[in-house]
């Protein structure tokens, strides 16, 4: 049999066959919103695109599309779960405390988790040194306007070089939330030690079901509300994280906005005590907590 390369970081553990665990207050679903907050440099770089942009001249009608959600749309959001009480883990790139810092500032209750200098930028293209050193700057301007540093991490565009896991580790986070491997928080094997994973959502995730497969507000709406309703049933059996990653440039403009709120309401309606409404942080504390064994 031919050898397949393996990323060693965890082993493989069915979760039909893990050791059960309740959340806080004996709840079995933790719920968190990540809301993606991303600056582009203008005219170069990566970004998501709404039209095809024309060779040889600046790309403003996807800049303008994007930056739309620093300055509306991520107000409108921010409303929102201010009105239902419901914190919010922000995953902010750095420059935007340069340059839109009250699109930060405006969630009150909030979790900050690096997230990159730019999303221009890939940083598992970066030689180790460079990784390095983008992790340092990001964990320092957060520090710096947040009061205390990020312990979680989402690489831009989910990038990852195979010494991420170990630099991340080395530089204090404790965990990340780059894989969508799982229903639960996993322990990932660094060199040094090891980093929880805490399971981020590439389906109920607006911008793989709104830009790559084209799907509008209203179906990325009932698919939060399914999700949800799946898993609140299931939890029964386990216990289960549901991330949602949302983008102010995508859900906050109204036509989608609208079917985002009802999404959220919904949840919000029927969290009962089997739910637990947090943040990526809150989960990844109370997973570590756990005696050793418990969580994979």
């Amino acid at each position: 049999m031919a050898l397949i390369r393996t990323h060693d970081r965890y082993p493989y553990k069915p979760i039909t066959e893990r050791p059960l665990y309740d959340w806080p207050g004996g709840a079995r679903l933790a719920v968190y919103i990540g809301v993606n907050l991303e600056w582009f440099s203008f005219g170069e770089g990566l970004g998501a695109s709404l039209v095809t942009a024309h060779e040889g001249s600046p790309d403003v009608a996807n800049y303008s599309w994007r930056d739309y959600g620093n300055r509306v749309g991520v107000f409108r959001m921010a409303e929102l779960f201010e009105e239902l009480n419901m914190p919010v883990s922000v995953l902010a790139n750095a420059s935007m405390y340069e340059h839109a810092p009250q699109a930060v500032s405006c969630f009150k209750h909030r979790e900050v988790v690096g997230h990159g200098r730019t999303n221009s930028e890939r940083q598992g293209d970066l030689p180790e040194h460079r990784e390095r050193a983008l992790i340092e700057e990001t964990t320092e301007t957060i520090a710096k306007h947040e009061g205390k540093r990020p312990l979680g991490w989402l690489g831009p565009w989910i990038s990852q070089s195979d010494k991420t896991p170990d630099l991340l580790q080395e530089a204090g986070y404790t965990y990340l939330l780059d894989w969508c491997h799982d229903d639960q928080p996993v322990w990932m094997k660094t060199r040094n030690g090891r980093i929880l994973s805490v399971p981020y959502p590439q389906e109920i995730n607006d911008i793989p079901q709104i830009v790559a497969r084209k799907r509008e507000g209203d179906e990325f709406g009932r698919m939060i509300i399914d999700a949800f309703d799946v898993m609140h049933g299931e939890c029964e059996l386990r216990p289960l994280v549901m991330g949602i990653a949302l983008h102010p440039y995508l859900v906050g403009w109204p036509h989608r906005f609208l079917h985002l709120a009802r999404a959220i309401n919904h949840i919000v309606e029927n969290a009962d005590d089997k739910v637990w409404l947090t943040t990526a942080g809150a989960i990844a504390e109370y997973a570590a907590s756990l005696p050793d064994g418990t969580v994979p």
